[in-house]
């Protein structure tokens, strides 16, 4: 799943029903989403990190329903920190067959609410909490949203710097990693491709598959394809000592918050926080 096969695809390779990918999917997601919560609490060490924040956009069940997905990610190790998805509202071109399309829907439904502010609002929320305090500087393009909510969100110690959305995508734009792990979503996702047969038809399952995608590359991916196998970015970031195996990430539960059991404890005496502190 997090390398671009859909659910029936998936279920002819492991011999499951479409019905049993998808209820183990959502149990996975859930593990996922709980594992990704534990290990990403604190950054760990002293020193001044650089965060790259930028928005990619997709939609749910039909191509007008547009949704808003923000990344967070560190530069340095190309760990994705943090993702959200939330609906917005686009309005196509006056007369088009798409805004006779969208209001035909939105009289049957209601008009479509634009949370885009409220999602990136909670990065943002987290982005503090991830730093506990810490400098950081920030690369974000030029959307007017992310400078007014940094400053009321995030205290100070966090430099800010805007990037033109015009600038070439090349390794010498500041928002390169961003964009390289905003290709690789799309590319490792198939919920996210555009004209896909794979669009989710809620958005709540579009960002349990990016949870399972977050877990895959934080913790058992290596950071890049020119990178040895046990150098994932969780491993650049010091929250992994080495590449998680699949069945470690799938091993414990993790509904305990700092009392859950560490992936890689085979016995289940290590919990989470006794890492989490020691990283600090």
């Amino acid at each position: 799943l997090a390398s671009g096969v859909g659910l029936r695809q998936a279920g002819r390779v492991v011999g499951l029903s479409v019905r049993g990918v998808q209820s183990k999917f959502r149990k996975v997601a859930r593990g996922m989403r709980q594992l990704n919560r534990n290990l990403l609490r604190r950054l760990p060490g002293p020193g001044r990190r650089t965060f790259l924040l930028d928005e990619m956009e997709t939609f749910e069940h039909s191509s007008i329903l547009r949704l808003t997905v923000p990344v967070l990610v560190e530069r340095e190790s190309l760990a994705i920190l943090f993702v959200d998805v939330a609906p917005i509202r686009r309005v196509p071109r006056r007369g088009s067959v798409r805004q006779r399309w969208l209001a035909r829907h939105e009289l049957e439904h209601g008009k479509r609410k634009d949370r885009s502010r409220i999602c990136v609002r909670r990065v943002f929320a987290r982005f503090r909490r991830l730093l506990g305090g810490k400098p950081a500087h920030l690369i974000t393009d030029e959307k007017a949203l992310y400078g007014a909510l940094l400053r009321r969100v995030v205290p100070d110690g966090v430099s800010h710097e805007t990037v033109s959305s015009k600038r070439p995508r090349t390794t010498r734009n500041p928002l390169f990693p961003s964009n390289l792990t905003e290709a690789m979503a799309r590319d490792n996702n198939g919920r996210m491709r555009p004209r896909s047969w794979l669009v989710s038809k809620e958005r709540r399952y579009l960002r349990a598959q990016l949870e399972v995608f977050v877990a895959f590359r934080n913790w058992h991916r290596p950071r890049t394809n020119g990178d040895v196998p046990a150098r994932t970015p969780g491993v650049v970031l010091g929250l992994a000592e080495r590449a998680y195996a699949i069945a470690e990430l799938l091993a414990w539960r993790q509904d305990w918050r700092d009392r859950s059991i560490h992936p890689t404890s085979a016995d289940g005496s290590r919990a989470v926080g006794s890492r989490l502190r020691a990283a600090a």
